[in-house]
C-alpha cells in the first residue's frame, strides 16, 4: 500500500507541475524513471517492489497495444500529405541495416557473446518507440511529414520485428530452432492476421460509433469508453487467433480514428489518459530495473558505448541515407534519424527474452536495454524540444497555420 500511494503522489505531482517541467526538457518518461531508480534501490527501499514475472510481461504487453493504438490515432492529417514520407524505406531498409550495424558493434564490444544473443539483443535495443518524445507527435511547430514518417515506423517496426525476434531467441534456447522457411511462413501468417483482425474491429467499431451518435443510443462521453476498450480487444483477438496483437492494436486505431475523430468531442481522450497513465507506471518499474542493473554490479562501460552506438550510428547513418530523394530536407531527414527513440517496446521485448533465456544471457539483454533506454530517456528527452524551436524559426507562418495545433 506504501508503495501504492507513493506513485499516486507521483502522479499527481507530475499534474501540477507538467507544463513547467516540458518546457525545461524534463519529459514524463525520464521523470518517473528518475524516481523509480532513487525510490527502489538500497536494501531498504522507500518503495519495496516485487514483480511477478508473468503478470508484469502481460502487463507492458497490454501498455504497448494501448499506446501504439493511441499513436495510430494521430494519424488523421496524414492524407494532406502528397506522397509517401519514406516509412516502407525505414522499415524495409533502413530497420534491417540498424539492426545488422547494432549485432556488428555488439560482436566487437562483446568477442565472446555468441551471434544468436547478439542478435537478439540488436533486436531488443532497436526498435523505436516515441513514448519518451509522445508529444512530439502533436507538436505543430514539427513538419507533419516527419511526425507522420516517425509514427508509421513506430507503430509497425515492432510487429514486424517480434516474428524474427521470437524465431532468434528460440536459437539461443536451443540449436534446433525453426527454419527460415517457417520463420517467413509464422511473420506472413501473424501479420496477415493482425491485418485482418484490425482493420475488421476498427472499421465496425467506428460504423457502430457513428450509428449509436446519430440514433441517439449513447452520447460522445460514453463512447470514449469504446476507445478505451478498443486496444485490449485487438490486442487479446489477434492474440487469440495466433496472430500479432501489437500490430492488431495499430491497424485498428488507424481504421478507427477517422470515425473518432469525425464525431470530435474528445472521444479519444480517455484512451489517450489511460495509455499515459499506464506508460507512466512502465516507466516506474522501468527505473526500477536500472536500480537492480547497477546494485547488481553496474552497468559497464562496453554496454554504455554499445546503447550510444545503438542511438546514434546504427539508426542515424541507415535512416538519413534510406530516405534520400523523397524531398525531404536535410534537417527533416536528420531529425527522423535522431529521434529514433527508445522505450516501451524495448522494455517489453527485453522482458520476454529475460523470462525464456538462461539467466546470464538474459540480464546481459536486460543490461543492455537498460543502458539504451536510458540513454535515450536523457538525450531525446532534452533535445525534442529545442529541435522543435529550430522548426518553428525556419518555418513560414502560412505553413505553420495549415497544421492542426497541439492539443
Amino acid at each position: 500500500m506504501t508503495a501504492f500511494l507513493i506513485v499516486l503522489l507521483l502522479l499527481f505531482a507530475w499534474s501540477l507541475t507538467a507544463d513547467r517541467l516540458v518546457r525545461w526538457s524534463v519529459t514524463a518518461p525520464l521523470a518517473f524513471a528518475a524516481a523509480g531508480i532513487a525510490l527502489t534501490r538500497g536494501p531498504d527501499p522507500a518503495v519495496p517492489l516485487e514483480l511477478d514475472a508473468h503478470g508484469f510481461q502481460l502487463g507492458v504487453e497490454l501498455v504497448l497495444a494501448v499506446l501504439l493504438f493511441v499513436d495510430a490515432t494521430e494519424s488523421k492529417d496524414y492524407d494532406r500529405l502528397e506522397k509517401t514520407v519514406g516509412e516502407w524505406r525505414l522499415l524495409g531498409i533502413a530497420l534491417p541495416v540498424s539492426v545488422g550495424l547494432a549485432t556488428l558493434f555488439g560482436a566487437l564490444l562483446f568477442p565472446d557473446a555468441g551471434w544468436w544473443l547478439l542478435v537478439v539483443t540488436a533486436l531488443v535495443v532497436m526498435p523505436m518507440d516515441l513514448a519518451p518524445v509522445s508529444t512530439f507527435l502533436r507538436d505543430s511547430r514539427v513538419p507533419l511529414k516527419v511526425r507522420a514518417a516517425l509514427n508509421i515506423e513506430g507503430g509497425l517496426n515492432d510487429g514486424l520485428i517480434s516474428p524474427v525476434f521470437v524465431f532468434c531467441v528460440a536459437n539461443v534456447v536451443s540449436a534446433e530452432g525453426n527454419t527460415v522457411g517457417g520463420l517467413v511462413l509464422r511473420a506472413i501468417r501473424e501479420a496477415g492476421l493482425a491485418l485482418l483482425i484490425g482493420a475488421a474491429l476498427g472499421f465496425c467499431a467506428g460504423w457502430l460509433v457513428r450509428k449509436s451518435l446519430a440514433g441517439g443510443w449513447a452520447g460522445v462521453g460514453s463512447l470514449r469508453l469504446a476507445g478505451l476498450a478498443l486496444p485490449f480487444l485487438a490486442y487479446s483477438a489477434a492474440v487469440l487467433a495466433g496472430g500479432n496483437g501489437f500490430v492488431a492494436a495499430f491497424v485498428t486505431g488507424l481504421c478507427y480514428a477517422p470515425a473518432a475523430h469525425a464525431i470530435g468531442g474528445d472521444s479519444l481522450e480517455l484512451v489517450h489518459d489511460a495509455g499515459q497513465v499506464m506508460a507512466f507506471a512502465v516507466w516506474f518499474v522501468f527505473g526500477a530495473l536500472t536500480a537492480d542493473e547497477f546494485a547488481t554490479g553496474g552497468i559497464g562501460w562496453a554496454v554504455v558505448g554499445y546503447g550510444l552506438l545503438a542511438l546514434t550510428a546504427a539508426r542515424f547513418v541507415p535512416v538519413v541515407l534510406s530516405l534520400g530523394g523523397l524531398g525531404l530536407t536535410w534537417p527533416e531527414r536528420a531529425t527522423v534519424g535522431w529521434l529514433g527513440s527508445r522505450g516501451v517496446t524495448s522494455i517489453v521485448f527485453a522482458v520476454l527474452a529475460a523470462a525464456q533465456l538462461p539467466a546470464v544471457q538474459g540480464t546481459f539483454v536486460v543490461n543492455a536495454m537498460c543502458a539504451t533506454v536510458l540513454l535515450s530517456v536523457v538525450l531525446h528527452g532534452l533535445t525534442v524540444g529545442p529541435i522543435a524551436e529550430w522548426f518553428e524559426r525556419r518555418t513560414p507562418a502560412a505553413a505553420l497555420a495549415v497544421i492542426p495545433p497541439a492539443r
